[in-house]
């Protein structure tokens, strides 16, 4: 199989799965990547192990559809399970996940294993059933909301991200309205929005597109916009809390500075060098935009025996 891929820094990706069985009408992956490839459970947490002893101290678990990974007769919620024995491996997480997938078994591994990070992305695409009936993707926007109650009332605090595809072929007004109520309700900590692009080979490339671009690209403007308010707004209510961030690098703004990513994946800018890439660090955060945070570094008051800083 396919060797863990590394990230400068302290946070490694590792292929699990490759492929999908899925048909969704926009997507080519099934196309080109074909069906399903599961690794080894074994092989798994050997690479694993091969990473923390490497020092690497966040995986994240690739696939496709990484919750319908299967190793014989374990699942996805045992392979979480079994990388909390893993000496060194202090974050774990997982992407592309798939609602239909969602099970509850993986939901209460989340809210069970230390290691696994409060965060998830759960593409959802449309917030419209006809939509997602015609994208053929498995759930109802009830049962995606349903996802979502039960993902918040296991796993405390959990921030959620996902994917909403603007002007999916006929997408009515009130189909796309839809959407716009979907992030209302459920208030992403962050949205990856698309314009629809059709894919030579996929099944909604041939279906009947009525809406012009300019109205698709006016949409994709006004969930972008609403998207932008309700992440200022939830980033403003973490200022004045305390974070763990694992240091990533120096900052996109510049100034001097470096960046990292809290458990729940949000991006935290702070003053700090090169030195403390790969380190976790306690952050307060003292500002809020509405794709990142400012932080300030708060001291440590020792170290416990394994090295690693304890704060007061």
């Amino acid at each position: 199989g396919r060797r863990a891929r590394r990230a400068p820094g302290a946070h490694a990706y590792l292929t699990v799965m490759e492929g999908c069985n899925r048909t969704c009408t926009y997507c080519i992956v099934p196309v080109t990547r074909g069906r399903e490839v599961n690794k080894e459970a074994s092989e798994v947490i050997r690479e694993a192990e091969f990473l923390a002893a490497a020092g690497y101290r966040e995986i994240e678990l690739l696939g496709q559809n990484v919750n319908a990974y299967r190793s014989g007769r374990l699942h996805l919620d045992h392979l979480l399970r079994e990388l909390q024995h893993v000496d060194g491996i202090r974050r774990l997480r997982f992407t592309t996940s798939h609602p239909a997938h969602l099970s509850l078994e993986i939901i209460r591994a989340m809210q069970d294993c230390p290691s696994v990070c409060n965060h998830l992305h759960l593409p959802v695409q449309s917030g419209a059933d006809t939509v997602l009936e015609r994208m053929q993707r498995g759930y109802t926007r009830r049962r995606y909301l349903d996802r979502v109650e039960k993902l918040r009332s296991h796993v405390p605090g959990i921030a959620l991200s996902t994917d909403i595809i603007v002007g999916h072929p006929g997408e009515t007004p009130e189909e796309f309205r839809q959407s716009l109520t979907l992030l209302e309700e459920v208030e992403f900590d962050q949205v990856y929005s698309f314009l629809y692009s059709p894919r030579p080979g996929t099944a909604a490339a041939a279906q009947e597109d009525g809406v012009g671009v300019g109205e698709k690209r006016a949409r994709l403007a006004e969930i972008q916009a609403l998207q932008q308010e309700i992440q200022l707004r939830k980033n403003r209510d973490l200022v004045g809390t305390v974070a763990e961030i694992l240091v990533d690098g120096a900052s996109r703004q510049g100034r001097g500075q470096i960046t990292g990513r809290t458990r729940s994946n949000h991006v935290v800018n702070l003053q700090g060098g090169p030195a403390l890439v790969g380190r976790f660090l306690q952050v307060e955060v003292v500002s809020a935009g509405p794709n990142s945070l400012e932080g300030r570094a708060l001291e440590p008051a020792g170290l416990d025996l394994d090295g690693i800083a304890v704060y007061k």
